[in-house]
């Protein structure tokens, strides 16, 4: 299906601002004190950040086919060879991006600010991007290339199914597999397997001005870009292999 760029610029960023504000907003309410989430785990945090997949997609579907993801936007132009739209789609992403973590803080304001005392703040870095568990910059783009393969895949199968399409089933399916790679993959980085997800919520954190934020830990942002990207490319090309 062909659409306007204005369309996908506009679909593209309210589509990627309601995942990163379910997303995000699922962070802060399992980790900010006197959240009534507080410490609800990592089942809560993977299936909040699925719903926001099918949330925004679901939204952005009728005017960009609702990507929200540079990894997604990449793995699809490697597939079709079609890049003239690529730009504007990732315009939109990083946009809506942004637009989602300043919700979010907006939403939990109040927990934000009950974060004031230094002798009893929580570290806030984690609500708006990945911190991976151990520090490994091998392992760690390794773990986001395998995810981001298997998120791009099996999204590029689904459209082989006329049946999946039709039904308007696609977008759900995908939800449930971004829950699925954060049950299974999730645990060495915080799965970002979206640059978007990861560097405009980070450049969210160390503009925003939130009590006792701590570092916003550029070191390691480049992790969550690359490997994504890295992962996307491969998926558009065992595809392109096998299909």
């Amino acid at each position: 299906m062909s659409y306007s760029q204005g369309d996908i610029f506009v679909g593209e960023t309210i589509g990627t601002a309601i995942l990163i504000l379910f997303g995000a907003g699922v962070c802060a309410a399992v980790n900010l004190k006197r959240s009534k989430a507080r410490s609800a785990g990592w089942l809560a945090i993977a299936f909040g950040w699925g719903f926001g997949v099918m949330a925004g997609a679901y939204t952005a579907g009728p005017l960009s086919g609702g990507h929200l993801n540079p990894a997604v936007t990449v793995g699809v132009a490697v597939d079709t060879g079609e890049w003239a739209d690529v730009p504007v789609y990732l315009a939109g992403q990083f946009v809506g991006a942004l637009i989602g973590a300043a919700l979010t803080y907006v939403a939990y304001y109040a927990q934000f600010a009950a974060n004031s005392d230094p002798t009893d703040a929580q570290p806030t870095l984690g609500i708006f991007a990945t911190i991976p568990e151990v520090r490994h910059p091998v392992a760690n783009v390794l773990s986001e290339i395998v995810a981001t393969l298997a998120l791009v895949l099996p999204l590029l199968a689904f459209g082989l199914d006329d049946g999946i399409g039709e039904s308007g089933t696609k977008t759900l399916l995908v939800a449930f597999l971004v829950v699925g790679i954060g049950l299974s993959l999730g645990g060495p980085t915080g799965y970002a397997i979206n640059p978007a997800r990861d560097l405009a919520p980070r450049a969210a954190h160390a503009l925003l001005p939130i009590p006792n934020k701590g570092t916003s830990d550029w070191g390691y942002a480049w992790v969550p870009v690359v490997g994504p990207l890295v992962g996307a490319v491969l998926a558009g090309l065992v595809f392109n292999a096998a299909f």
